[in-house]
């Protein structure tokens, strides 16, 4: 999609496996405070490719748009996702109830008043709290102190994708990752994209929830792998460009 083509306003973004139960809460409440923002929007949820549960009945039921990813796991669900979207402004949030929707509308004040390129609800920032398990939080920090100083980028959580960003710039990059080390992907590739690659990212602090139907998706060997390959690869394309420059 040209860039011209994107309408004003808000796509919010749901990646959905398995995620029914969790849906039916979460839809009227995304509904009710994204209104809030005065802006026009639309919900989109990106289910699995073959759907495993009744999340095309429950989007029918709330009024939310219906996508099945093109592009296996987490990273492909993304960038669906970015296809698919229409909107000026591409806000995207866990679709477990992790992520409260009553932050939408804080999130969207400071994208616009700040002029930013990113707003990331954070764990981490001043005022932010996690009630992920312990060990959760210890590899969590200890991924985001290596990803800050790969990438580049001095915000506290790199990890979450509560986030919004400029669909327009989204629909720029090339994206290669298939799991979640796509977040991290997308923030140095969009700053890379940057003139004098400077990205203005933002934080907002929310308190990170527990999961509230269901299991977690993510496979931890899998996960920590996909991590360490990603981090040296992102490090090599980051002196790349600073090569080319100098």
């Amino acid at each position: 999609m040209k860039a011209e083509t994107l309408a004003e306003g808000i796509d919010v973004i749901l990646l959905s496996y398995n995620e029914a139960d969790n849906l039916k809460i979460l839809l009227p409440q995304i509904k009710q405070e994204t209104e809030k923002c005065e802006e026009p929007f639309e919900i989109l949820v990106v289910d699995t490719a073959k759907p495993t549960d009744n999340t095309s009945e429950v989007c029918k039921e709330f009024g939310a748009r219906y996508i099945n990813q093109d592009e296996p796991a987490f990273g492909g669900a993304f960038r669906t996702a970015i296809r698919y979207a229409n909107r000026s402004k591409f806000l995207i949030m866990d679709s477990d109830g992790s992520h409260q929707p009553k932050y939408i509308p804080i999130i969207n004040k400071k994208f616009n008043e700040d002029k930013c390129d990113v707003v990331i609800g954070s764990r981490y920032c001043k005022g932010g709290v996690s009630n992920d398990a312990p060990t959760s939080q210890i590899m969590s920090h200890m991924l985001n102190w290596a990803y800050r100083h790969c990438i580049g980028i001095k915000a506290r959580d790199l990890s979450t994708d509560y986030r919004m960003y400029r669909t327009v710039d989204l629909k720029k990059v090339h994206l290669e990752c298939e799991n979640y080390d796509v977040l991290e992907e997308v923030l140095l590739k969009l700053k890379l994209n940057k003139p004098h690659h400077t990205l203005k990212v933002e934080e907002i602090p929310i308190v990170f929830q527990k999961r509230v139907y269901g299991e977690s998706k993510r496979q931890l060997g899998k996960f920590i792998r996909s991590y360490i390959a990603t981090l040296f690869k992102l490090l090599r394309l980051r002196v790349s460009f600073k090569d080319e420059e100098s």
